[in-house]
């Protein structure tokens, strides 16, 4: 008996041992948290209005928005802010203003070359895409009609490894006439032509690229109106009821052409308020300011649409990664500020242009 016990108790501890050490080797390569336990968001920067679009040049320097609203920035003589392009250093920690008036602008983002492209919204504003030459600080404008009639007010934007420039084109504030029937996704080739391609995502505001180049993100944040500065009760308390339109994460096949067909709805926040802009890693996760009343914050999904990680902010607009040894920085643009949070995962940037 004593020898059959011995004979199978060997290969059964083998057997033990080995399982062992499989799961020590499986738990040793998992994946390690995407939001390290802990971990907040450090604020960089407060300012007076709203903070929108950050974006990381090639060099590291960190630019964002002010949007600077009309209805909110007027001083004792009735003259209005123009808006502002920050320019935040963070080896100083300092920052300054980089252009004024901004066309009052909104998302911005880096092509392949290092050009800043911004969305220059309404009121007051550009309704119109630029393009600036870092080195030179010259722009050119590369977007401005559609139909020979002005855009309503581009709000996002997100460009594919192709070259090509892709932005939303909602309104939220503003005075100014609509003249676009619609509040759309539009692409601008490289030879300058622009094309309406998404016409089906409701109130079209953040849009993203997935990394694999196969995949369109749009938010649609649809508020029920088109001049937030217009909102006011007559007699100066509250504001009016509005019936809010589709609030969602939205994905699209993007095709080799450049085309876009809706594939479907990755998170409907409904009944509160949907999604600002948003950004991927280079896994393909979203990493999305939510502007839910209920729960505001940076939410993290698949891309499939399951949350993985949640960040909480006061409510947020736009997110942006760092670069270098800065790629796990996310950067957070939130009421009037700007913050940043250190992330177990690296932002994806376009390949540098050779």
């Amino acid at each position: 008996m004593k020898k059959l016990l011995s004979a199978w108790s060997v290969p059964g501890a083998v057997l033990v041992v080995a399982c062992v050490g499989l799961l020590a080797a499986g738990a040793a390569h998992a994946a390690p948290p995407i939001v390290p336990p802990g971990a907040v968001p450090k604020k960089l920067f407060e300012s007076k209005v709203l903070t929108e679009g950050v974006a990381v040049a090639p060099d590291g320097q960190v630019y964002f928005s002010e949007i600077t609203f009309s209805h909110r920035s007027r001083d004792e003589q009735g003259s209005i802010e123009a808006g502002f392009i920050w320019h935040y250093d963070p080896a100083t920690g300092k920052a300054e203003i980089f252009r004024s008036p901004s066309g009052m602008s909104n998302g911005i983002k880096f092509d392949a070359a290092g050009n800043m492209i911004v969305a220059e919204g309404a009121d007051f504003g550009g309704r119109r895409v630029t393009r600036t030459d870092m080195a030179t600080g010259k722009a050119r404008i590369i977007a401005a009609l559609h139909d020979g009639q002005p855009l309503n007010s581009p709000n996002d934007i997100t460009i594919d490894e192709k070259g090509r420039i892709y932005f939303s084109d909602p309104r939220y504030a503003g005075h100014e006439p609509i003249d676009q029937p619609l509040e759309a996704v539009y692409r601008i080739d490289t030879d300058g032509s622009l094309h309406r391609i998404i016409t089906d995502a409701g109130k079209a505001n953040g849009v993203c690229i997935s990394p694999d180049q196969k995949t369109l993100y749009v938010v649609s944040n649809d508020n029920g109106g088109t001049a937030i500065g217009r909102f006011a009760n007559a007699d100066g308390k509250g504001t009016i009821p509005l019936r809010k339109g589709l609030m969602a994460l939205l994905a699209y096949d993007l095709h080799d052409d450049g085309s876009a067909t809706f594939r479907r709805t990755l998170v409907d926040y409904a009944p509160f308020d949907g999604p600002d802009g948003l950004v991927v890693d280079t896994e393909g996760n979203l990493y999305v300011a939510v502007r839910a009343e209920n729960r505001p914050g940076i939410c993290v999904y698949s891309p499939e649409g399951e949350e993985l990680a949640y960040i909480p902010t006061e409510v947020p607009t736009n997110v942006g990664f760092g670069r270098g040894k800065d790629a796990s920085l996310l950067y957070i643009t939130a009421g009037a500020s700007l913050s940043s949070i250190r992330v177990n995962r690296e932002g994806y940037h376009l390949p540098a242009a050779k």
